[in-house]
């Protein structure tokens, strides 16, 4: 910039003054220059940001005008806007004019200002270069008045701002030798109140040793070549230093803050403590009014340290500090507003897994205190939702869970972006498919799809529990068993619903990190009534305004010689005539047989439906008898709708809270929540396979086209034994296998085996699974290992704890002798046994979720001794056991009535 371009951004005597100030030394004039810029684009940034304070103010580049057209943009956009309007000379506010001064440049006298106007007065950008200029250097011309007395100005004398007190390593180290020598810790104590009772103390306070604003970055660059100095404005663009996307929200140094931290513990008797504790609780309940109502904490840069530094106090999990300090804090940090969230768990994801993890744990330390403490207020009308100690730990610990996750060991955004183009491809397909159902019966009316609502911190991050196999912190280290066992799934379930409508209603339900398998199985059994409770009433309107008979079930009648062919046609016909009648409460009927399906008539059908399906000379799966596992038989002769019912079996098992015997591999669970089946997923399919290809990635030798001779064509056997190729890529019978391509066909191979050789028979298999599912909550609540516990249960065979959790009734109890034998007699049997026993008693041979102490069996006296055999009533888990003689005779009677079990009767 030269001597003329500045002079255009005045006018008349500011340009002489102007001029007659500038240097005629070319180093001094680049400063001055620099720093009037800098001093314009800080005004312009603080406008941006912080306002005039004005409320009437009507400057659309201010943030106190309600005309403010920038109020959703982040700083760092507000940083280049700045840039913009310092190139185009807009208008700044006059209360702006007071953060110019704050620079080494000394002020001008103060002018007279025109007359009081009703709104703030705006300043040029010429006016604002004059006010921040330097006084005229004393020279031959200028030294000297005209009368040759040199003329006395009376010096101005701005008001000063007071300081903000803050902290800092070595400000700290200051503090503590005279303490220490004198042993008086009183300005200690002061120090740490009156910093940890203010956020702009805590903002500024042990701060990273760099430059103070982004436009100081700016400025400041390695080369004059950066910037062209005869422009009148920067371009940002021009600057090779700066990246306005790398600059951190979050400028705390943790060493720093972690040495400061390690002074203070060293202190005798923590002096400091009381002050702390009782600055922390202020400083919280201020930030909760905060974030709640005036919302300009959330404005200021930087303000995320205070929870930064917050978190790295030693003391957290002390007593005292749980007692109030902590769970306040807890309750500030659960109001954050979302963006803020967001950027804590991209700061926190940076962490170690161990400091995360000590995170997580203080978190737990405080919830279980605060739960046992409080276990006697808590009642209907106050349930642990409504108590604010335990939702704002759970809201923090949402943070730590997310950021654990983003940054863990997640799937490769090639990989998530293949896996949303597929499942957006299948929902398409279903929606078509669902859109034309209803042509072959009643038409009926339509019908709002339920959304399955995602988590909106998890949305802004774009991640979920499925794409991160291995966090930080293991899952399990967010379950609180305390928590689990204090809180209703039938209340909270209530408060879920509400929440929906009322989003400061907390429920459990919506951070099912905390809850763990009964918990969360009990939720999801709670949604599923409800649906079928809407589809019962739906179908009673379906009635009254159509007069169509009332279906308030979903009813199959079967036979036992031709289960499979009577429930796929009975299914079939539900999904092609109304899918949603899916989500009623299942209803099974046995041709022939008398008994009323509570319950365990569906249980034996599961059974047996799922034995037919899985037997391989069906030819829908292979079995693998290294594994003892099923896989799709990707030359199966059975059509694609032959495996949607089967999806609809499995989902409908979900739905009636019923567990299969199914043994797929895990891989197939997490491709049922739309993931794709990777190398590593390989060993639960085919473990010769993937250890055969591990060696090949292994090898390091260079003669591996000579060693392995592997082209990128592959070959297996089908269903006859016959040998099929097929070739990974274009011309792959060409390409041989090396050093350079070994993981790429790895990968290839992987992906053919898991995922393209089976896509029709799997799509259609999901599709059948969603029709009943893709309502339900299940993939929010549930990671894919889950979802395998949920439909084939725990294999804890745990007779013991059956025991201790069983009930007694018509005058058996734990001590009758009959009891005693019939214990023994069980714990002598053998696994097969146990399994038909339990088959006997609850219609599944499967362990529940939670295992056997979850089952609930009861056992009620059926008469005296007598020859008859043990019955059961499998839809409540009753066994009815006479009161035989001995030991010997129980033992028989019970034998016989689990061997030949099957069949249901009216007594």
């Amino acid at each position: 910039m030269n001597n003329e371009d500045l002079i255009q951004s005045v006018s008349g005597d500011e340009a002489a003054g102007a001029l007659q100030s500038t240097c005629s030394d070319t180093n001094i004039q680049d400063g001055m220059k620099r720093a009037a810029a800098k001093q314009l684009i800080e005004a312009y940034y603080f406008q941006l940001t912080d306002g005039c304070g004005d409320q009437h103010c009507t400057n659309t580049n201010c943030a106190s005008s309600t005309n403010f057209a920038l109020k959703d943009k982040d700083r760092n956009v507000l940083a280049v806007m700045s840039i913009d309007l310092f190139k185009n000379k807009a208008q700044l506010c006059e209360n702006e004019r007071n953060k110019i001064a704050r620079n080494e440049i000394p002020s001008p006298m103060k002018q007279d200002s025109p007359s009081q106007n009703s709104g703030p007065s705006k300043v040029t950008v010429g006016q604002a270069l004059q006010l921040t200029r330097t006084p005229p250097i004393p020279g031959p011309s200028t030294s000297k008045s005209s009368g040759g007395a040199t003329p006395k100005m009376k010096p101005s004398t701005p008001t000063e701002p007071k300081e903000t007190p803050y902290l800092d390593e070595e400000k700290l180290h200051a503090i503590l030798k005279p303490c220490t020598d004198t042993n008086d810790w009183s300005p200690l104590i002061k120090c740490i109140g009156s910093v940890f009772y203010s956020p702009e103390s805590l903002i500024k306070s042990f701060q990273k040793k760099s430059t103070n604003n982004l436009i100081k970055a700016i400025l400041q660059h390695d080369s004059d070549d950066n910037m062209d100095t005869n422009d009148d404005f920067i371009d940002i663009h021009k600057v090779k230093t700066v990246n306005l996307e790398d600059r951190d929200e979050i400028n705390v140094d943790i060493e720093s803050l972690q040495r400061c931290f390690e002074m203070l513990m060293d202190t005798p008797d923590l002096p400091f403590q009381n002050a702390l504790i009782n600055a922390i609780v202020s400083l919280s309940k201020d930030i909760v009014i905060n974030f709640k109502f005036t919302r300009n904490l959330e404005r200021k840069e930087n303000y995320l340290n205070i929870f930064v530094i917050i978190m790295e106090i030693p003391l957290l999990h002390s007593p005292e500090f749980i007692d109030s300090a902590y769970p306040e804090f807890c309750k500030a940090l659960g109001c954050m507003p979302l963006s803020g969230q967001v950027k804590l768990a991209r700061y926190w994801s940076k962490f170690s897994a161990d400091r995360l993890r000590n995170m997580v744990l203080s978190l737990q330390q405080l919830l279980t205190v605060k739960l046992i403490d409080g276990e006697s207020k808590y009642s209907r009308a106050f349930q642990v939702n409504d108590d604010e100690c335990i939702t704002g730990p759970v809201r923090v610990m949402k943070i730590l869970y997310y950021a654990s996750l983003y940054g863990g060991q997640r799937d490769s955004r090639k990989i998530l972006d293949e896996e949303r183009k597929i499942l957006e491809a299948e929902s398409e397909m279903q929606n078509e498919m669902l859109g034309g159902a209803g042509a072959m019966g009643v038409e009926r009316e339509g019908k709002e799809v339920r959304p399955v609502r995602d988590d909106p911190l998890a949305k802004e991050l774009d991640i979920s529990h499925a794409d991160c196999p291995s966090p930080l912190v293991p899952f399990e280290d967010f379950i609180n068993d305390t928590l689990n066992e204090t809180v209703s799934m039938e209340m909270d379930y209530k408060y879920k619903l509400d929440s929906e409508e009322t989003p400061m209603k907390f429920s459990f339900f919506n951070h099912s990190f905390v809850l763990n398998m009964p918990s969360k199985q009990m939720g999801l059994y709670m949604d599923n009534r409800v649906q079928m409770y809407k589809e019962r009433r739906s179908s009673v309107i379906q009635t009254i305004v159509h007069g169509m008979p009332t279906m308030p079930y979903l009813r199959i009648r079967v036979s036992r010689n031709r289960i499979i062919d009577d429930a796929l046609v009975a299914l079939e016909m539900v999904a092609m005539e109304n899918p949603s009648d899916l989500r009623k409460q299942l209803f099974v009927e046995f041709d022939g047989e008398q008994g009323v399906d509570e319950g365990g008539v569906s249980k034996e059908f599961f059974q047996l439906i799922v034995e037919e399906i899985f037997n391989v000379d069906f030819g829908m799966f292979t079995y693998n008898p290294d594994t003892r596992q099923f896989w799709f038989n990707p030359m199966s002769f059975e059509n694609e709708g032959q495996f949607t019912l089967c999806g609809i079996v499995l989902g409908l098992a979900i739905y009636n809270s019923t567990i299969v015997d199914v043994h797929f591999p895990s891989v197939v669970y997490r491709k049922l929540v739309g993931k794709l089946g990777t190398f590593q997923d390989l060993k639960g399919v085919d473990p010769t396979l993937a250890r055969t290809l591990q060696d090949l990635l292994d090898y390091e030798g260079t003669d591996m086209e000579d060693v392995f001779m592997q082209t990128f064509q592959i070959s297996y056997l089908d269903v006859f034994g016959s040998t099929i190729t097929h070739s990974l890529k274009d011309a792959g019978e060409t390409i041989p296998v090396n050093q350079l391509n070994k993981q790429e066909f790895v990968d290839m191979y992987a992906d053919f085996i898991l995922n393209k050789s089976i896509e029709k028979q799997f799509r259609a298999f999901r599709r059948g699974f969603s029709m009943v599912t893709n309502e339900s909550p299940l993939r929010a609540l549930f990671r894919p290992e889950e979802i395998e516990m949920l439909i084939c249960g725990s294999e804890d065979y745990d007779f013991n704890a059956l025991e201790d959790a069983c009930e007694y009734d018509g005058g058996f109890d734990k001590k009758s002798q009959t009891i005693r034998d019939f214990w023994e007699v069980v714990h002598g049997f053998d696994d097969e046994k146990k399994c038909q026993l339990l088959q006997f008693t609850t219609g599944t041979d499967r362990v529940p979720v939670g295992g056997l102490s979850k089952l609930k069996l009861i056992i009620a006296r059926n008469g005296p001794d007598s020859d008859r055999l043990p019955t059961a009533h499998t839809c409540f888990n009753v066994l009815l056991l006479p009161d035989y003689l001995n030991k010997e005779k129980l033992q028989e009677r019970l034998l016989k009535a689990i061997t030949y079990s099957k069949g249901f009767g009216m007594l």
